[in-house]
C-alpha cells in the first residue's frame, strides 16, 4: 500500500514538526514512492521535474538517518548551480529545524574561508556545487570518509555542463559502503551509465508524464497573431489581473527587448538571462524574491532551478523549442501543493511545438479566446 500522507511515514517526532510547520501534509507522488526505500537505506534513482517535491523526497530521509551527534559530514548532496544548491541547502535546513543538524550549502563566488570556517566548527549535510566541493576536498576542508549518503540532484544538468569527470572524483572520495540516490527530469544513456555503474540494485521511481504538470496547475494557451503578440499579451495582464509572474523568452535580445516595452507600459519588470553575471542575475533574482518588481522576463537558463514564493502566473510569451522545456517552466509556480496559471502565447508558427507538448501530458492545457488587444 502505498503512503499518502506524510504522517503515515515512520518519521521521528522532530522532523514531522519542522515537516508540519511547512504545511506540508499530502505526499507528492515523488515522495510516496522515493522515501520509504530511502529511509530503509536502498540506492534509488528517480525521474522527477523541478516542482514535483523531489527536495522533499531525499532531504526528510537524509535527515532522518544522519546522527546529529557525529559532526562529521554525513550527507552529501551535489547540484549543478550555486543557485540549486543554496535552495536544497534551505529547504533541508527547514526540514531539520528542530533537530540538532547543521546543513552548509558549497559553492563558488562566495569567500571559501567562511565555508572553511563553517566545516571547522562542524557540519552534517554538504549541499553543493561539483567545483567548490572538489576544491575543498583538495584542500583538506572537506572530509568525505564518514559520509555515507550521496544525493546527484538534477543528474541530467551536472552531465550536460561536462562534470561527469568532477562526479567520479567525489564519488571516489566517499565510502564503497553507501547510499546513493539519483535524481533527473531526464533518463539518457548517460545518466543510466552512472547508474550502472555506482548504484546497488537501485529502486526506481519514476514519475508518469502525466505526474509532470501538477494537478493544481491551470494550463492556457491563446492563438494569436505573432506581429501582435506584444498587445495580446498586455490585454491578457489585465484581463487575468497578472500581479507576479515569470514571463519566458527563448532568447537573450528577446528578453532585453520584451523587458523595455513592458517597462514603457508602466509595468515593474527587469530582464534575466545568462548574458548576465553571476553578481548581477543574483541581485535581480533577490529583488524579485523580496517583492522590489512584479515581473521577471528570463530565458530557459536563468530561470532553471529558481524557487520564489507568491507567483501567481507563468506566461510563456515564446512557445518553448524543446516540449519539456515547458514543463520545466510551469513548475516555477503551484509549488508546493498551491495553485498557479499558466499561459502560453502560441503564434500562428508555434502551433507545431503546442502540440508536441500537449502530446507529452494527459493534463488539459487548455484555449482560450484571443480578445482584442486593439486598445492596448
Amino acid at each position: 500500500m502505498q503512503m499518502k500522507y506524510f504522517e503515515d511515514l515512520p518519521l521521528t517526532a522532530e522532523v514531522m514538526k519542522g515537516i508540519q510547520e511547512l504545511g506540508f501534509t499530502e505526499l507528492f507522488p515523488i515522495q510516496a514512492q522515493a522515501i520509504v526505500p530511502l529511509l530503509e537505506g536502498k540506492d534509488v534513482i528517480g525521474q522527477a521535474q523541478t516542482g514535483t517535491g523531489k527536495t522533499a523526497a531525499f532531504g526528510i530521509p537524509m535527515v532522518e538517518r544522519v546522527d546529529p551527534k557525529n559532526r562529521h559530514v554525513q550527507g552529501l548532496v551535489l547540484a549543478p548551480t550555486r543557485e540549486l544548491a543554496i535552495q536544497v541547502a534551505q529547504r533541508i535546513s527547514r526540514f531539520s529545524k528542530y533537530t540538532q543538524l547543521k546543513v552548509l550549502p558549497v559553492y563558488g563566488g562566495e569567500s571559501i574561508n567562511k565555508q572553511i570556517h563553517a566545516l571547522q566548527r562542524g557540519v552534517h549535510i554538504v549541499v553543493g556545487t561539483p567545483g567548490r566541493i572538489i576544491d575543498h576536498i583538495k584542500r583538506g576542508t572537506l572530509n568525505l570518509s564518514s559520509t555515507r549518503i550521496l544525493v546527484l540532484d538534477e543528474a541530467d544538468r551536472m552531465l550536460d555542463m561536462g562534470f561527469i569527470d568532477d562526479i567520479n572524483f567525489i564519488l571516489s572520495k566517499v565510502p564503497e559502503e553507501r547510499q546513493l540516490s539519483l535524481f533527473s527530469a531526464t533518463m539518457d544513456k548517460t545518466v543510466m551509465g552512472m547508474c550502472n555503474r555506482y548504484m546497488k540494485n537501485p529502486e526506481e521511481v519514476l514519475v508518469s508524464k502525466d505526474e509532470i504538470a501538477l494537478e493544481q496547475l491551470n494550463q492556457y494557451y491563446m492563438v494569436v497573431n505573432p506581429r501582435n503578440k506584444l498587445e495580446y499579451l498586455l490585454q491578457m495582464m489585465k484581463v487575468h489581473n497578472v500581479e507576479k509572474a515569470i514571463i519566458f523568452c527563448n532568447t537573450r535580445r528577446g528578453t532585453d527587448w520584451l523587458a523595455r516595452k513592458l517597462r514603457a507600459n508602466r509595468y515593474s519588470t527587469e530582464p534575466l538571462h545568462a548574458g548576465f553575471t553571476q553578481a548581477q542575475r543574483e541581485r535581480v533574482t533577490k529583488a524579485f524574491r523580496n517583492g522590489k518588481f512584479d515581473l521577471l522576463i528570463a530565458t530557459d537558463v536563468a530561470a532553471r532551478g529558481l524557487d520564489i514564493q507568491g507567483i501567481t502566473h507563468i506566461i510563456n510569451y515564446d512557445v518553448p523549442n524543446d516540449p519539456p522545456v515547458y514543463f520545466h517552466r510551469i513548475g516555477r509556480t503551484a509549488r508546493n501543493g498551491g495553485e498557479g496559471t499558466a499561459i502560453t502565447l502560441v503564434g500562428y508558427g508555434e502551433i507545431g511545438e503546442l502540440s508536441r507538448i500537449k502530446n507529452l501530458t494527459n493534463t488539459d492545457i487548455e484555449e482560450i479566446e484571443a480578445t482584442n488587444p486593439q486598445y492596448c
